[in-house]
Parts: structure tokens; C-alpha cells; sequence
């Protein structure tokens, strides 16, 4: 029970090494790479309207931009609005990375009989921590009793017999029977009337929320009139999505080998973030702040510090294209 999203705990930076990165490789930052580029590489992060499936809003976007295909992270029900990230092209590939990512959502609940304040806000502090919740009938997964857990439920107004909340929690945990739940300990029964997703880990409607209109607005100015202002402000480089993820920061000389598809060995890194535990997925990037791929850390954050030979991470999805960096790693290994 921690009171903020996972994504939300402090972290360090832990230094092992210290080099340079040669500026004629890669890109200063990812938010200098080319419009074309992000249309097939990028993330968008959707104000899902009420109506639409997830799936029907994923496709829209794909032929707003006129994409190879889209894909979202995170389904909404229909009647639910908020925070929809939408990967683009290869970007696709990485949205099941955001699926152990917290989500934040602002509810009202309706009771069935009125009750009182303070009973409200007792039985709500109940079901911080982990809860046992089994899907409800209308689910598309399995109805099965699993455990799930509430990071914070914070409440906002209580108007007669409606409640409005802020609630934090792991992805997977259906708010229809959370409500449900609160409505049950409190003896008056109670449901859902209105979701809004706000957040998606570091995704939040503070940050780049566009709607649909607007992504078709800032595709039109990009094509007709090269005005690139709006669909860089709409479409994020892929790290935008990763950034709830720990990192590996890594020497340019290591970086084609990870794009083809090699496992990072301890010599390769730099710095790292001191949430990396073993068996946790992380991304490895450059030090420019380039995605270079996913993989699974095969040692913590101390351990990896103190290395000094073997591999430390199981590559598992390489993001950058082959050729961004030259394959500096055969002299260095001849070396």
C-alpha cells in the first residue's frame, strides 16, 4: 500500500562507467526523429470518447494517419472515456510492455440508499492494499477469483448518493465490481455510473491527450501545409511509452550488437536505474535516450554495478533499426 502509482516511487541513477556518445550516430534526442519515422514508430495518446470500442478507436486513428496499423494498450469499454495510448506501426509491438503499468481513474459511483460520510470513507480505506476480485459477467477474460492491488482510492465529493473517486491501481482491476464491492460492505449496495481513465502510467491527460479531431487537424497541417508543430506535439517517440519501465543506459560501441538481437553483457552498461531487479523487464537504451530494446534483466541493479564480466540482460525486443549505430562492437571485441 504505497498511496501513488508504482511509476510514481522515487528512483536513482546509479553510475558504473562513464563514457561519451559520438553525436554523428542516432539522433540527439528521440523527439528530433523525422515525422515519417514517428508515423510508424510512434504512440499516441488518445482522449478516448464515449461510444466507441477500444478496437473501433485504434482503427480510426490508423486511418487518420494513414498507418500501417495501430494498436491500443489497456481496452476501455465503450461508455468509459480518458487516457487510450495507441502504438503506431512497430510501435505495436511494444504496447503489451504498458499492461503492468498503473492506471489512474476518476469514478462516480452510485449508492442504492444513502449512508453516511464517514462510513463511506472508512469502507474505502478497506479496500486499499490487495483485493480479491473476480470479473464481472460482462468481462471478455475468465471468471476466475484473482488478487489485484488498489495503490489509493481518494475521495473527492459525496452528493447524496453519489460518490466521486480517484482511485489508483493495477491494471486488470475492474472498477464496475470495485463499486460493486464498496456497495456491498457498505449494506446499501451500490454501481458504477461514469468512468474516466486518467492515467496510464507515465500517460496522463496532462500530457500530449489528444482527440481524435485533433490528430486529423495536426495530420492535415503536416501534409498540406509541412506544418510539423501539432503532430509532434500528438505523436511521441516509442520511450514515451517506456518510461514507467527501468533502464539500462549502455556505450555506443554496444549498441548494434542488442539490434541484432545480442544479450547485454556487464561491460556494455553505464548507468542504470535502481528499481532493475532480476527477471524484471527493462529497456535498454543509448545515451542519447534512444530505445534500443526490451529485455530481461538476469541480475538487480547491485549486482550489475559490481559485475565485471557476463551478461546482465536477455534481450528479448529489439525497437532500434539495424544501421543507426555501426557495429562498433567487432573492433571493440577484437580489441
Amino acid at each position: 500500500m504505497t498511496g501513488a502509482l508504482p511509476v510514481d516511487l522515487p528512483r536513482e541513477v546509479l553510475v558504473r562507467a562513464h563514457d561519451t556518445t559520438d553525436p554523428q550516430y542516432g539522433y540527439s534526442s528521440p523527439r528530433d526523429l523525422p515525422v515519417e519515422y514517428l508515423l510508424e514508430n510512434g504512440v499516441v495518446c488518445l482522449d478516448k470518447p464515449s461510444g466507441p470500442t477500444s478496437h473501433e478507436v485504434a482503427t480510426w486513428v490508423r486511418k487518420i494517419l494513414n498507418v500501417s496499423k495501430a494498436g491500443h494498450s489497456g481496452t476501455l469499454d465503450p461508455g468509459v472515456t480518458g487516457v487510450l495510448p495507441i502504438g503506431l506501426g512497430n510501435a505495436t509491438k511494444v504496447m503489451q510492455a504498458l499492461l503492468p503499468a498503473g492506471k489512474e481513474y476518476v469514478c462516480v459511483m452510485e449508492l442504492h440508499d444513502l449512508a453516511g460520510e464517514d462510513s463511506i470513507r472508512s469502507v474505502a480505506r478497506e479496500f486499499t492494499g490487495k483485493i480479491y476480485q473476480r470479473p464481472p459477467l460482462r468481462s471478455s477474460v475468465k471468471r476466475v477469483l484473482r488478487v489485484r492491488e488498489i495503490y489509493y482510492i481518494r475521495i473527492l465529493e459525496i452528493k447524496g448518493r453519489l460518490v466521486l473517486f480517484r482511485v489508483g491501481c493495477q491494471a486488470g482491476t475492474y472498477i464496475r465490481k470495485l463499486c460493486f464491492d464498496i456497495g456491498e460492505v457498505l449494506g446499501v449496495g451500490a454501481h458504477m455510473r461514469e468512468l474516466r481513465r486518467t492515467r496510464v502510467g507515465k500517460f496522463s491527460e496532462d500530457e500530449h491527450l489528444c482527440t481524435l479531431h485533433d490528430l486529423k487537424d495536426a495530420y492535415v497541417f503536416w501534409k498540406e501545409d509541412a506544418d510539423e508543430t501539432d503532430i509532434r506535439k500528438y505523436i511521441l517517440p516509442v520511450e514515451a511509452a517506456l518510461r514507467h519501465l527501468p533502464e539500462i543506459v549502455i556505450r555506443d560501441s554496444a549498441v548494434d550488437a542488442i539490434c541484432h538481437g545480442a544479450d547485454l553483457a556487464a561491460t556494455g552498461v553505464l548507468q542504470l536505474t535502481s528499481d532493475v531487479k532480476k527477471g524484471r523487464l527493462v529497456v535498454i537504451k543509448t545515451l542519447k535516450g534512444e530505445a534500443v530494446a526490451l529485455a530481461r534483466s538476469l541480475l538487480g541493479a547491485d549486482q550489475i554495478l559490481k559485475a565485471k564480466s557476463g551478461l546482465v540482460a536477455k534481450t528479448e525486443r529489439v525497437l532500434m533499426e539495424r544501421g543507426r549505430y555501426p557495429p562498433m562492437w567487432r573492433r571493440h571485441d577484437e580489441e
